[in-house]
C-alpha cells in the first residue's frame, strides 16, 4: 500500500514537498492497515477515549443529542463592525460624536473529530492590502459553560462631531486609533436539554425547543487616543456580572431558532480622559452595563447544516449629563458544513 500510495503522487506530478505531505495524510487515512499493531492498538484505544467523552453526559437525549457522524467539515464568512459613540455636555453646549471602523471580513475552514476542533481564517482584504486593523475572535461554546474573547486593534475609524451651535465636523481616519478587549462567558442551569452549542458550533443538535436561565459575566478593557484639535486618550477598565436568558426554538424538524440576552451590570469600573496634559477621571454612574446578546438560524439534516449566526456586545459607561461612552461590536457569520 505505502508503494502504491508513492506511484500515484509521482504520477499526479506534485512538487517533492506537498508529495511529503499528502502521503502523510494517505498514511492517516489507512493507518489501520498500516501502522503496526501495537500502534494500532494504541490508536483505537485514544478513539475509543474520544468517543466514549464524545457521547457521555448528562444529557435528556429527547432535547439533545450528539451528531452520529465522528467528522465535521465547516467553511465560514465571517463580518464584524465596531462602533464607538461619546455624548455630554461641554461648558453648558451638548456635543456627540461617533465614530465607525471599517467592517472586516473573514473566510475560515474547520475539521472538527468527535468535538477536537482546528481552525484557519483568511481575510482578503488585509492580504490585498486595503485592511490594516487586526482582530481577534476566539470563542467556545459548551452545553453547560461557554465564552467569547475579542481583540480588536483598529486604526481607520471615520465619523462625526455635533457641538452645539457648530457645524458638524465630519472626522476622517487616522485620527482615532482603538485597542479593545472584550470577554463574555455563561453558565447554563438547563444544560441538561437546552444547548448553546448547538446553535453556534453545531456540535450537538437540538431536537425540541427549550430555554435555560443564564449566569454571565463580563469584562471590557479599552485604550484609545484621538489626535485632533488636542490629543485625547481614554482608558477604561470594566467588570460585571449578572444573569439573562436563552432559548432554542425548534418549528420543524432540522431547524432550530437560537436567541439570548445577557446583561451584566459593573461591579469594577475604572476610567479615565486625558485632554493634552488635563486627566479627567469618569465617576461611575449606575446603571452602566455591558450587554451580549446572541441569535442564530440553523438548518441541518443527517449530513449537512447552514445558517446564520449573530453576536452583539454593547458597553454603557459613565453620564449623558457628563460624559457618556458607548461601545458596540458585532458580528455576523454565514455556514455551510458536512458530517463524515
Amino acid at each position: 500500500m505505502k508503494h502504491l500510495s508513492t506511484e500515484i503522487l509521482k504520477k499526479t506530478f506534485c512538487p517533492p514537498a506537498q508529495r511529503s505531505w499528502l502521503l502523510a495524510i494517505l498514511l492517516i487515512m489507512t493507518s489501520g492497515r498500516l501502522l503496526p499493531l501495537s500502534a494500532q492498538n494504541i490508536f483505537h484505544r485514544f478513539d475509543s477515549v474520544l468517543t466514549e467523552n464524545y457521547r457521555k453526559g448528562d444529557i435528556d437525549t429527547a432535547y439533545i443529542t450528539r451528531p452520529e457522524k465522528k467528522w465535521t467539515v465547516t467553511a465560514r464568512f465571517n463580518l464584524s463592525g465596531a462602533k464607538i459613540e461619546a455624548e455630554g455636555i461641554d461648558i453648558g453646549k451638548h456635543f456627540k460624536s461617533e465614530m465607525t471602523a471599517d467592517y472586516k471580513s473573514t473566510i475560515s475552514m474547520g475539521v472538527s473529530y468527535l468535538g477536537v476542533s482546528l481552525n484557519m481564517a483568511l481575510n482578503p482584504a488585509k492580504l490585498m492590502g486595503k485592511y490594516r486593523d487586526y482582530e481577534l475572535n476566539i470563542n467556545s461554546y459548551g452545553k453547560r459553560f461557554g465564552w467569547d474573547f475579542i481583540y480588536q486593534d483598529a486604526r481607520n475609524f471615520t465619523g462625526w462631531h455635533d457641538h452645539e451651535g457648530m457645524e458638524r465636523i465630519n472626522l476622517p481616519a487616522d485620527l482615532l486609533s482603538v485597542k479593545t478587549i472584550n470577554v463574555n462567558a455563561y453558565y447554563a442551569f438547563n444544560s441538561r436539554r437546552f444547548s448553546y452549542p448547538a446553535a453556534f458550533s453545531q456540535s450537538y443538535i437540538q431536537r425540541r425547543s427549550a430555554g435555560s436561565f443564564l449566569l454571565a459575566a463580563s469584562a471590557m478593557g479599552q485604550s484609545a487616543k484621538l489626535d485632533w484639535e488636542q490629543k485625547m486618550e481614554l482608558k477604561m477598565t470594566n467588570i460585571g456580572i449578572g444573569a439573562g436568558y436563552a432559548y432554542n426554538y425548534v418549528p420543524a424538524k432540522g431547524w432550530l431558532l437560537h436567541i439570548s440576552a445577557l446583561p451584566t451590570f459593573m461591579v469594577y469600573s475604572h476610567t479615565s480622559m486625558t485632554f493634552g496634559d488635563t486627566r479627567v477621571p469618569l465617576h461611575y454612574q449606575f446603571p452602566e452595563v455591558i450587554i451580549t446578546g446572541r441569535g442564530a438560524v440553523v438548518r441541518q439534516s443527517d449530513n449537512h447544516f447552514y445558517g446564520l449566526s449573530m453576536v452583539y456586545n454593547f458597553s454603557n459607561i459613565g453620564s449623558e449629563e457628563s460624559l457618556a461612552l458607548h461601545n458596540q461590536k458585532w458580528r455576523i457569520r454565514a455556514f455551510f458544513g458536512l458530517r463524515l
